[in-house]
């Protein structure tokens, strides 16, 4: 228990053993402590209240928190150093319980006469600085983070990010930078990624993309196998329409496998499309496709299509294309893998398609019937393509082309003695 081990090592236990040193003891630690540094004057708890709470440590001791505090709330300290000293007891003991109220508002009543020993004041301030961050109360957090560096003259990474965080909650974005730099700056050489987080929260919140990017290629040289950072970098490039740069972030992340999920892949993948790589676009979607981290659906199965169309990859996108006109019913898939297919001289499996398109509806019509008439043509079924190439002349858009192919188509048939 968090609270457990704060009281243990550092609330009860020295201060326990504090009250029961012989006072020349302590006037011997005094005096050396005068010689290093000047501080306030070490005090000891009376000898009744000391009684009662070795009785309190006891019972907290053996795990019986209420027993504990039963004993400390009917101490009746009458010096200020005692009432402050009980009172702070009893705020860990609330604190142990998880009754931040409480352990708060006793708390409060332990700094307020700044008695208490130099280490019980400094721990004090902390713990409660600590709970009102609990409470949200980032306010009076802040006071007392900023009482107890003051007091104590320390410079914790851990207490400056719990002022970063308070000052986000606030929404005083623009004050998170200096406490989490100064955080950076105490964590040396034992580096923590919670400031690098508040700083990029900072920014992109205030819209100010460049400056977030700064410290991601920052954090990126000190946390490199974190794979967060890696595809965040890539996104805020995206954000200011450095296309070139996320592509080269999300791809070097690609390759450490720190791209897993299906968003991630599609728009890796869309970079590559859009910087005029479809092969690499096709095989990465294809690649996860089949693997089942990128669903199988029209959406994707298209941009699959399209990649492998943009590479010139005419056998594989005729296929998707066929797939993709199986899951829809829709016309312009049978027509688009039609016209590929025939494209690749797969003449036969041209015309399935392509009748396919037309009995599902007549859109394009002409240019469809001009496609089947070069694929029976191509068969040598002039019949067939004699009758395409009249249907597609009664489309306008087609009319022009048409017309050119009648005369052909005729004539071969002529020469190769087929009817028409």
């Amino acid at each position: 228990m968090t609270f457990k081990k704060i009281l243990t090592s550092a609330v009860v236990v020295s201060s326990l053993l504090a009250a029961q040193l012989p006072m020349a003891s302590t006037a011997m630690a005094a005096e050396t402590k005068k010689e290093e540094k000047k501080k306030r004057p070490t005090q000891l708890v009376g000898q009744s209240v000391g009684k009662k709470v070795a009785k309190a440590f006891e019972l907290y001791s053996a795990d019986d928190i209420d027993g504990a505090l039963v004993v400390l709330l009917d101490i009746e300290a009458k010096k200020d150093y005692d009432k402050a000293y009980v009172a702070r007891f009893i705020a860990v003991m609330y604190a142990t319980k998880g009754d931040e109220k409480k352990a708060i508002d006793y708390l409060k009543q332990a700094v307020a006469p700044d008695i208490l020993n130099e280490g019980d004041h400094g721990e004090a301030l902390k713990l409660l600085a600590d709970l009102q961050m609990q409470g949200k109360d980032y306010k009076e957090a802040l006071k007392n983070y900023q009482a107890w560096m003051d007091f104590t003259g320390k410079s914790d990474g851990n207490t400056w990010v719990k002022i970063g965080q308070a000052y986000s909650e606030l929404k005083q974005l623009d004050k998170v930078i200096a406490p989490a730099d100064k955080a950076i700056a105490a964590f040396g050489d034992k580096q923590n990624q919670n400031p690098y987080v508040l700083k990029i929260q900072s920014y992109y919140e205030r819209k100010k993309y460049k400056e977030a990017i700064d410290v991601l290629e920052t954090v990126l040289q000190v946390f490199p196998e974190n794979k967060t950072w890696w595809t965040q970098l890539g996104m805020f490039h995206l954000l200011v329409e450095d296309y070139k740069s996320g592509l080269e972030v999300l791809s070097l992340a690609y390759k450490q496998g720190f791209l897993d999920k299906e968003s991630q892949i599609k728009t890796l993948a869309s970079l590559y499309s859009s910087n005029e790589v479809p092969h690499k676009a096709a095989m990465l979607l294809e690649k996860h496709i089949d693997s089942g981290l990128v669903t199988r659906d029209d959406s994707n199965v298209a941009s699959l299509a399209n990649a492998w169309h943009a590479a010139l990859e005419i056998d594989k996108a005729a296929k998707y294309y066929g797939e993709l006109a199986k899951m829809t019913n829709d016309a312009k898939y049978y027509r688009k893998q039609g016209m590929l297919l025939k494209q690749d001289e797969q003449f036969k499996k041209a015309i399935v398609a392509l009748n396919k398109a037309l009995e599902i509806d007549k859109k394009d019509a002409g240019r469809v019937h001009m496609s089947l008439a070069e694929s029976y043509f191509y068969l040598e079924n002039y019949k067939l393509a004699y009758s395409n190439i009249k249907k597609a002349q009664k489309d306008p858009k087609t009319k022009r082309a048409a017309s050119g192919w009648v005369g052909f188509i005729k004539d071969t048939a002529e020469r190769k003695g087929k009817s028409l």
